[in-house]
């Protein structure tokens, strides 16, 4: 009977002890996880560019930057501002060169001097194309003299209209860089030219058809004299 106590009152003991932890760990309350130190830190919160750009009054189109239009060219460009390209064949040696000018230098090379006095280009509506320079070349003879070879125009797409005859240098035209009036009178297209003979050459065609009344009767005229 005694060792039957001992068991209940043991049995009590445990399950007091049992109910007072679980009593504590509720008390408590759930414990934190422990966070990783790989995790990300959340991102802060912060406006978004387009609703700050909104709360600032700006627009998403307003703010793109917009091509800037260079204004129409309205005249050729000036003589002075041209620049053009030759080329230099030594026959000799068979060495060329290009050399760049503005109208108005000159340089030496050896013993030739190459001036350039003006170079152009043909209009862009124009049919044939032609690219020009005139060209003065002098060369220094065996006694120590300048001896003017060459004075005129060379074209490029058309060199057999003038070229340069010396036993042993060549020069040609490579390139003019100039631009033409973009809006004015001389910017006319042939295209549009003949389109407005065309219309011309209609308009009158429907005049001479809409005119078909017959023409007048001639008097007659008694063959009789009276």
């Amino acid at each position: 009977m005694n060792r039957l106590s001992s068991i209940l009152l043991a049995i009590g003991i445990v399950a007091g002890l049992t109910a007072g932890a679980k009593a504590l760990q509720n008390q408590a309350g759930p414990q934190d996880e422990p966070t990783s130190a790989a995790d990300p830190a959340p991102p802060e919160a912060g406006p978004k560019p387009s609703a700050a750009r909104a709360a600032a009054g700006q627009d998403d189109d307003n703010t793109a930057p917009k091509p800037s239009t260079a204004p129409p060219v309205t005249v050729d460009t000036p003589m002075a501002q041209r620049v053009a390209v030759l080329g230099l064949l030594n026959k000799r040696n068979g060495l060329s060169r290009d050399v760049t000018l503005h109208p108005g230098q000159a340089t030496r090379i050896g013993d030739v001097i190459i001036r350039l006095r003006a170079c152009e280009t043909t209009q862009d509506w124009e049919p044939q194309k032609l690219t020009g320079a005139f060209v003065q070349l002098d060369v220094l003879g065996r006694d120590t003299k300048w001896r003017r070879a060459f004075s005129g125009w060379l074209f490029k797409e058309s060199p057999s209209l003038n070229m340069v005859q010396h036993p042993i240098y060549d020069v040609w035209t490579k390139s003019c860089a100039m631009r033409h009036p973009d809006i004015g009178p001389d910017t006319i297209t042939a295209a549009s030219v003949a389109s407005s003979a065309t219309k011309r050459s209609s308009a009158k065609k429907s005049a001479d058809d809409s005119d078909t009344s017959p023409p007048p009767a001639p008097s007659a005229v008694s063959s009789n004299p009276t």
